[in-house]
């Protein structure tokens, strides 16, 4: 069913869900294999689609963590909320242009691991900057922000259409970044895993 759906939406809306199916287990695995969950008390998912990640976060957090989920499209939320009634899942229908008041107006100041989906190619260098100088201030020097982008992966700045290379964007924002290759996806993707805030933005 949430390959159905996605596919649905992905020639629907492409911009939406900068994908074209659901996160393998493989994957998964990998966004997770960095993140401290074991001791995380509040965890955020940007973009889950329907839910893969979603799954594995919550299978790994403790029954007393929060998982902040942000989702802008309007399906895929209806098909998370039916899918997800752990109480740990927090739903939240905004984009992460408005991450910093969404996490601020819900209590939180802090947040201990970050998985995002996002697809950074589709976002305008101006807006990948302003999403990290959002996030970072709620991260301290134990979190972990893992993103994942498909090797293929394309950006369209100043009217030109280049390949999108990650790795100088989150070493702007990251002491440690650190990726790998995951074969076992459609299409295979490298995956971020990255530490210790650069605290002068």
């Amino acid at each position: 069913m949430s390959l159905r759906i996605f596919a649905a939406e992905a020639l629907a809306d492409f911009s939406t869900t900068a994908a074209v199916a659901p996160s393998s287990p493989q994957l998964a695995s990998a966004m997770l294999k960095a993140l401290p969950l074991a001791r995380a008390r509040v965890a955020v998912e940007l973009g889950a689609g329907t839910g893969a990640i979603t799954q594995a976060l919550l299978a790994q957090m403790p029954a007393d963590a929060r998982l902040l989920v942000f989702e802008i499209n309007p399906r895929f939320l209806t098909y998370l909320k039916r899918k997800f009634s752990d109480p740990r899942v927090v739903l939240i229908p905004a984009s992460v242009e408005n991450l910093d008041s969404e996490l601020r107006v819900r209590g939180y100041d802090q947040v201990d691991a970050v998985a995002s989906s996002l697809g950074l190619g589709l976002m305008s260098e101006y807006k990948r900057h302003a999403l990290f100088r959002q996030l970072l201030p709620f991260l301290d020097d134990k979190a972990v922000f893992t993103q994942y982008q498909y090797i293929q992966s394309m950006q369209f700045e100043n009217g030109r259409l280049s390949r999108l290379n990650l790795r100088p964007l989150l070493c702007k924002y990251f002491k440690d970044v650190e990726s790998m290759v995951i074969w076992r996806n459609l299409p295979p993707a490298f995956v971020f895993s990255c530490r210790h805030k650069i605290e002068s933005q």
